[in-house]
């Protein structure tokens, strides 16, 4: 689909370095916003909830089209990954049936591919290789193929990063191993910090994400968004809500979830997360449900992450450009 042919809706996204080749290394700007692209395909599962791969790989490239104003999916990809560089997939496989759906990164590792990384430079990487097999992954360390493994691998750099209210060991996927990391979280409630989508999913990537959940992981979770590989090399965040859930999370609540066939691309975290926030909250007054708020788990770390003191992305609805296609 050409991008004169996407249809544009209401919201704006905010500031952002690139590097060599356009790849963002934060938020990047379109115009004055930060630029959000929910995609979705109402028939991108068959009749027995099966997802089509070829449906699900074109709604990947619409998405990610549509997110950097491009003409066809390579040209797209080229502002992502460049040739001869080492790529991490950060899933989420926390709550089992419930992660990132493996459907999903065989349709990024496909196009990794085509954009000219090795299949041993690809790495789909959790916090433990259970938890992989658990989300229906299969851990694998074969050379010449692509990699699946989790942060046992590789372990943790042996001394603390720290910035404001954290101080954690970071695995070393990240710090050594990969040139750049593409975020798969999914779109989830969570019992304490309200949602879980992109900022959270980094909690994976560190030893110690148990000691940030008081006060609705706030500011935990913007704080460690603030040490340095997190800022650096994590370019892109791709959301899993082909399937989302409003209540119960993290673990996984069939009863809770619904088939919103959806992805949802930035290159800004915040700003994909208040969208997601917004997603689930329509859900749950839909449904006669309290909001997070009413229910006394707002995730108000999403606008401290937006704060001046962290800069991590854009909170303001003003400020964020909602693509819906």
């Amino acid at each position: 689909m050409k991008r004169r042919n996407f249809i544009k809706t209401g919201f704006l996204l905010g500031g952002a370095a690139v590097l060599p080749g356009g790849r963002p290394s934060s938020p990047r700007l379109y115009g004055s916003c930060s630029r959000v692209v929910r995609c979705v395909d109402d028939t991108v599962r068959s009749r027995d909830g099966a997802l089509d791969s070829g449906k699900l790989l074109n709604q990947v490239n619409r998405g990610l089209q549509s997110l950097f104003d491009r003409d066809t999916p390579e040209e797209a990809w080229q502002q992502v990954v460049g040739k001869g560089e080492v790529i991490g997939l950060k899933v989420n496989c926390l709550s089992g049936r419930g992660s990132t759906h493996p459907e999903l990164v065989d349709a990024v590792s496909e196009m990794l591919l085509k954009a000219g990384i090795r299949p041993q430079d690809i790495i789909i990487w959790d916090r433990f290789t259970r938890d992989l097999e658990d989300g229906r992954f299969q851990p694998s360390d074969t050379p010449g193929k692509i990699r699946c493994l989790g942060n046992e691998r590789y372990g943790f750099e042996s001394e603390l990063a720290m910035y404001g209210s954290v101080a954690s060991l970071i695995c070393k996927t990240i710090t050594r191993v990969c040139d750049g990391v593409i975020n798969l979280p999914v779109l989830r409630d969570h019992s304490i910090a309200g949602v879980t989508i992109s900022l959270k999913n980094i909690f994976g990537a560190i030893h110690n994400p148990n000691k940030y959940h008081l006060d609705r992981g706030d500011p935990y979770i913007p704080d460690v968004w603030m040490l340095p590989p997190f800022r650096r090399k994590v370019r892109l965040h791709i959301c899993d809500a082909l399937e989302a859930q409003y209540e119960g999370g993290p673990s996984f609540m069939p009863q809770w979830r619904w088939p919103s066939n959806a992805l949802l691309l930035s290159t800004d975290p915040v700003a994909l997360d208040i969208i997601g926030w917004r997603v689930l909250e329509d859900k749950r007054r839909e449904l006669g449900l309290k909001s997070l708020k009413e229910a006394g788990r707002e995730p108000s770390y999403i606008r401290t992450a937006a704060d001046s003191r962290h800069r991590l992305g854009t909170s303001d609805p003003a400020n964020i450009e909602l693509i819906e296609i």
